[in-house]
């Protein structure tokens, strides 16, 4: 036996949610464009590697902050999990650097 729904009631669109996720669109196509321009008009080195790190850890933290939810958690829980990551990654980065170097004592 199935139930026949003969009312359905639509309920107009929430303005504020829309608009709140074409500014979050906005923000993340703004800073792509601001990559886009910088891979084609700055020749490969430091600076652009450097800037195309930031920007990326920039959009990182901009979707996670919204797309997840941690931007309106607690501190605490925000904490949690942000100082593990940037903890790894500053190992990465002493792995790499020592590793560049003995690299270069061995040649």
């Amino acid at each position: 036996m199935e139930l026949e729904t003969t009312e359905v009631q639509v309920i107009p669109a929430d303005k504020s949610k829309i608009n709140k996720i074409l500014r979050v669109a906005l923000i993340l196509g703004v800073v792509t464009a601001i990559e886009f321009v910088i891979a084609f008009t700055v020749s490969a080195g430091a600076f652009r590697t450097s800037v195309f790190i930031i920007l990326t850890i920039v959009k990182a933290f901009y979707i996670v902050a919204e797309f997840m939810h941690l931007g309106h958690e607690k501190k605490s829980l925000k904490m949690s999990i942000l100082l593990p990551i940037i903890f790894i990654v500053f190992l990465i980065f002493i792995l790499m650097y020592q590793g560049a170097a003995i690299l270069e004592v061995l040649q």
